[in-house]
C-alpha cells in the first residue's frame, strides 16, 4: 500500500500543500475555519501520518523536551520526572530523561546528547552544575530552565520550592513540641553548594535554632540522601551516648532511612524519638508511624518549567523576565513529629 503523502492530503482538501502544513504545524499563517475542517477531514480519511523526523529537521526544533535528573530511581525525583511528562504532554511534547547519577561528566554527556536531537529545550534538575556544562548551554545557545536546584555555574530561568522557609517550618513545629533541641541529618560535607535545597535545609534548621537559642554545635550529621545509606548513618546516630530527642531530615528518603533504624533498635517514634522531613514524598503517608514532612506544589512547579522552556521569548537578547520562581512549601503534619 502506497505512503499518503502532504500532496495526497492537498488534492483531497482541494487546497495547497502549504495550508496542509499550516494545519498540521498550528502555523505559521492562520488558515480559515473552514478550510481547517477540510484539511482535517482529508487527514482522517487518508489516515496520514506526519513525517515528524523532516518537520524537526525543517525547524530544527523537535517535540521533544530534554529532561536531566540526578537519580530517577529516588522517590522524589520520580515524581517530578512524571510531572514534567504530564505538563510536556499537555503542550503536545514528548520528554526524554536521562540520569547524572550526581556525576558531572554523565551530566555533559546528556547535555551533549539532548541539545544534539535539537530538543524545543532543556529542564534540568542538577545537583552542582560545573563549568563544562555551563559551557556546553553557552555554546549551544539552549532553552533551559532549572528546575529544583538553582547552581551558580549558570544564570538561567529557575523554578524552585522555598527551601529555607520550609525547612524553618518543620524545625519550628518539632521545637514547639518542648523538645530540648532538634538535631539534623544534612548532606555530606564534600557536596553542600550555593542553590542545593540540601543546604538550604540544613541553612533554614540553623535559623530555626538559631531563633529559638538553641546551639547547632555537634548536632548536624552526615549523611547521604537516599534512604539505603541513611539508614546506614541513622544506626550510628541513634546508636550514640547522646541520641537526639528531635531530628529534621533534609529529605524524605533518608527520613524512612531513619525510621527504619529506629524501628530495627526498637526506639518508639514519637515516644523517645520525634522525626520529620522533606519533600512529602507519596511514601511519606504510609510509614510507620506516617511521617510528618514540608511539601511544595510539584505539579505547578513542573507545570511552570515545561511553559518557561517552550516560551519562545525565553532566550530574547535583553527581555526582562523573571529569573527566579519561587512556590512556597507548606507543612504536612502528621505522627512521626508527635501530633495526633
Amino acid at each position: 500500500m502506497a505512503k499518503v503523502t502532504r500532496d495526497d492530503v492537498a488534492r483531497l482538501a482541494g487546497t495547497s500543500t502549504a495550508v496542509v502544513s499550516y494545519v498540521i504545524n498550528n502555523g505559521p499563517r492562520p488558515v480559515a475555519p473552514a478550510t481547517r475542517e477540510r484539511v482535517l477531514a482529508a487527514i482522517k480519511e487518508l489516515g496520514y501520518r506526519p513525517d515528524r523526523v523532516a518537520q524537526a529537521m525543517a525547524s530544527r526544533r523537535t517535540d521533544l523536551i530534554g529532561l536531566i535528573v540526578p537519580d530517577a530511581r529516588q522517590p522524589f525525583f520520580g515524581e517530578m520526572a512524571h510531572a514534567v511528562e504530564q505538563a510536556a504532554s499537555e503542550r503536545g511534547k514528548m520528554v526524554l530523561v536521562g540520569n547524572s547519577d550526581y556525576i558531572g561528566e554523565r551530566e555533559v554527556h546528556y547535555l551533549r546528547a539532548f541539545l544534539g536531537m535539537r530538543v524545543s529545550g532543556l529542564i534540568l534538575v542538577s545537583h552542582a552544575l560545573n563549568d563544562l556544562a555551563a559551557a556546553e548551554i553557552e555554546a549551544w545557545d539552549a532553552r533551559v530552565v532549572l528546575l529544583h536546584e538553582r547552581p551558580e555555574a549558570i544564570d538561567d530561568v529557575a523554578v524552585v520550592t522555598d527551601d529555607l522557609g520550609g525547612a524553618q517550618l518543620a524545625v519550628r513545629h518539632l521545637l514547639e513540641h518542648g523538645y530540648e533541641y532538634v538535631a539534623c541529618m544534612g548532606g555530606i560535607a564534600e557536596t553542600p553548594a550555593v542553590g542545593d535545597p540540601v543546604s538550604d535545609h540544613v541553612q533554614g534548621w540553623r535559623r530555626a535554632m538559631d531563633e529559638a537559642g538553641i546551639s547547632t554545635e555537634g548536632r548536624l550529621f552526615e549523611a547521604l540522601y537516599n534512604r539505603y545509606d541513611a539508614y546506614q548513618s541513622a544506626l550510628k546516630i541513634l546508636s550514640g551516648p547522646h541520641r537526639p530527642p528531635a531530628i529534621f531530615c533534609s529529605t524524605d528518603d533518608q527520613a524512612i532511612g531513619l525510621l527504619r533504624a529506629a524501628r530495627e533498635l526498637r526506639i518508639d517514634v514519637p515516644g523517645e524519638l520525634a522525626v520529620a522531613g522533606f519533600d512529602d514524598i507519596k511514601e511519606a503517608a504510609l510509614t510507620d508511624p506516617p511521617l510528618t514532612t514540608v511539601a511544595s506544589d510539584r505539579s505547578a512547579m513542573a507545570r511552570a518549567a515545561v511553559d518557561l522552556v517552550l516560551d519562545d521569548g525565553l532566550r530574547v537578547a535583553g527581555a526582562r523576565r523573571e529569573r527566579l520562581k519561587v512556590f512556597p512549601s507548606r507543612l504536612v503534619v502528621r505522627r512521626s513529629c508527635g501530633c495526633g
